[in-house]
């Protein structure tokens, strides 16, 4: 299941670390994780301005995982190869 966020949406990509959050769209934000580490991205969050069903929970969400991100990569990814 893909996340339906806009990509124009204001998000903030943070660091369980403690480094500089990147505050911006979902999408910078997803391209900035797309580049990480496999060790940045455990320690990877996005806080939403909106909450966002995801699956398997019954509530919305303010946070995205690792696994939630890469779903967005994934979108992201697919998006630029259909306009090839």
């Amino acid at each position: 299941m893909m996340l339906d966020i806009p990509w124009d949406q204001p998000a903030t990509l943070i660091d369980l670390d403690g480094k500089t959050p990147i505050i911006g769209t979902i999408r910078e934000c997803v391209m900035h994780f797309a580049i990480f580490k496999p060790f940045a991205k455990e320690q990877a969050r996005v806080l939403l301005t909106r909450p966002t069903f995801r699956e398997g929970r019954k509530t919305r969400t303010w946070i995205l995982n690792p696994e939630d991100i890469e779903k967005l990569v994934e979108r992201l990814n697919a998006e630029k190869e259909s306009l090839h």
